[in-house]
């Protein structure tokens, strides 16, 4: 056993409260290294009557390492407990205190968990993990109501520039709303709607006005009702990161300088401020000198945002916000953020723009979730052609579900693209059959889906402001049996709870082989997903112990013969397979 890879931590992600009964432990082992593992658990204040010996199970591998988990309800809400770990003859106990090879007596140096307290539990809202999201940009979306439009309003369906404006709006989104509920979403994330000169918004000028472009106030309720009537919940998108240029408080420093009661707004390193050789003397987003940066630990400003953020929430019943740029905001800030936001709604889906690990900011005190673009890279790295076999990809996957504890895995913003990044099916080469099988990866993982406006009907488009291209409303020029793959496979999710809160595991996943399988489950049903992500009819064939299998798809029967399931597949072809587990 190579004991330099064995790792354990009691918190954060290797030992934390699933929820107020339940703890989860996981453990790390070199891969392929350890047969069987037992987590040995009891109550410090009376070990022996309550000490149990439990079969961990290995549920993730990774390049370098297996890790395994269980889930522990001690009578008590507290235990210690230490490991027991088996390879062969060898046998090693690993505690707080050290790795040895005979048992050390407990419960001196083991690990401990304490006690449950409910209020340190990490929380998301129970309807993230039910969400299908859709994320729309207002301007891109649908003219509802042209008499708004901006001056050199575009051409619908033009080829967007990275300025212009196409007249998108909020009636337009209401105006469609029937064909987004037909479509089966049940959450809108929009870019964002305030005051700002851009078509993107991301320049704030006025964060308690609604552009003009996009409407009014009033329209923005209507549609909020609108889409609760239909079991659509709406998330706003927040940018306390920095403003626009033209914000009211900034400007006032560009006119007084140092006499500007704003000044300490804003991270301002000599006066006057101003812009040389694309440098601004104050600190921007990127380079941008006209999104110059909040200092948000000043409590002006904090307080400014935080009355932002309650005020939509109050006034308009939003579900939730997504933060824009949110990594580089201090921690302190989020912090009163979340107190202040769930203050008002409890069920407020907080999500941030972190591109990479988010650990810091998914311990229950910040986020509720992040923009998972880890999840989207190794996804289209493996779907776009057969480069990555089953197995790395399986391995890069499974890292990212190891990061974060379940319940978070649970409402990760899981995406294929966005506004900031290539269309989905560009990325894939316009090849239709290989976003199907990444559109059935999407919507069979765990986490919570969103599908950017367009995909759906085949919309195409590179990097920005390529894929941020009208939406297509002539059913001339949508592609219908794509529509109709995104439908079928949305009420899928939707119809089958396993497909939102079961647990994920591989299958199959091996070196050199492009193919797949993998699982999800829980008490009541059982799904497999086949993927064949080769050029080549194939035959996928993996054990399975009972004959009841139906295809989700079509509920016709798929036998299994001697224990072995046998699926053909043609070459870029799935297929999903699911069985129903009786009750003890």
């Amino acid at each position: 056993m190579l004991l330099e890879c064995l790792h354990h931590s009691p918190r954060s992600t290797w030992a934390y409260a699933y929820d107020s009964r339940t703890i989860h432990l996981r453990l790390r082992t070199k891969r392929d290294d350890v047969e069987t593992v037992y987590a040995l658990a009891g109550d410090k204040y009376d070990w022996d009557a309550h000490y149990k010996e439990l079969e961990m199970e290995k549920i993730a591998s990774d390049h370098f390492f297996d890790y395994w988990e269980i889930g522990i309800r001690p009578e008590h809400k507290r235990f210690s407990y230490g490991f027991r770990l088996h390879a062969g003859d060898e046998i090693v106990w690993m505690v707080e205190s050290g790795i040895y090879h005979e048992q050390p007596m407990p419960p001196g140096g083991y690990y401990e968990f304490p006690y449950i307290h409910e209020i340190d539990i990490f929380q998301a809202p129970q309807w993230a993990k039910d969400a299908v999201f859709y994320q729309i940009m207002p301007d891109r979306f649908a003219n509802g109501d042209p008499s708004n439009d901006p001056e050199g309003t575009a051409e619908w369906g033009g080829q967007p520039q990275t300025e212009g404006f196409f007249g998108g709006d909020l009636k337009g989104v209401l105006d469609h709303l029937d064909y987004l509920t037909e479509l089966g979403i049940n959450a809108i994330y929009f870019t964002p709607i305030f005051k700002s000169p851009s078509n993107h918004k991301y320049d704030t000028i006025d964060y308690m006005e609604i552009d003009p472009q996009f409407g009014t106030k009033e329209d923005l309720k209507k549609l909020v009702k609108a889409c609760h009537e239909r079991g659509i919940r709406v998330v706003l998108d927040a940018v306390f990161n920095h403003s626009g240029v033209l914000f009211g408080p900034f400007q006032d420093v560009v006119k007084n300088g140092e006499n500007s009661k704003y000044k300490d707004w804003f991270h301002i390193h000599s006066f006057p401020v101003e812009v040389k050789e694309n440098r601004a003397n104050y600190d921007t987003f990127g380079f941008y000198g006209h999104m110059p940066k909040f200092n948000t630990a000043n409590p002006q400003v904090k307080q400014y945002l935080l009355k932002v953020a309650t005020h939509w929430l109050e006034e308009y019943e939003l579900d939730g916000w997504r933060l824009d740029v949110a990594n580089e905001i201090d921690h302190m800030f989020w912090r009163e953020f979340r107190q202040a936001v769930k203050a008002i709604n409890p069920e407020a889906y907080i999500i941030g723009e972190v591109w990479s690990d988010s650990t810091m900011w998914l311990l229950g005190d910040q986020f509720d979730s992040v923009m998972n673009y880890p999840f989207s890279d190794k996804a289209l790295a493996y779907f776009e052609a057969c480069s990555m076999d089953g197995y790395t990809f399986a391995n890069e996957i499974s890292r990212l579900l190891m990061r974060y504890p379940q319940q978070t895995n649970e409402v990760v913003f899981n995406l294929l693209c966005s506004h900031d990044t290539p269309r989905v099916l560009t990325r894939l080469g316009g090849d239709k059959r290989r976003l199907k099988q990444a559109v059935v990866f999407l919507l069979t993982y765990i986490g919570t889906p969103c599908i950017f406006y367009g995909d759906e009907i085949g919309l195409q488009g590179g990097g920005d402001p390529d894929c941020r291209k009208c939406m297509e409303w002539d059913p001339e020029r949508q592609d219908t049996e794509l529509l109709d793959f995104y439908k079928m496979l949305i009420a899928l999710r939707k119809n089958n709870p396993v497909l939102r809160h079961g647990r994920f595991r591989f299958l199959m996943a091996e070196p050199g082989d492009c193919r797949i399988i993998y699982e999800r489950l829980d008490e009541e049903k059982h799904f497999t997903v086949w993927i064949n992500n080769t050029e080549e009819q194939s035959t996928l064939s993996h054990p399975m112990v009972t004959n009841d299998w139906k295809d989700a798809l079509t509920e016709e029967a798929v036998e299994t013969q001697d224990g072995v399931m046998n699926i053909e597949l043609e070459p870029l072809g799935y297929r999903i397979l699911y069985r129903n587990i009786a009750k003890k």
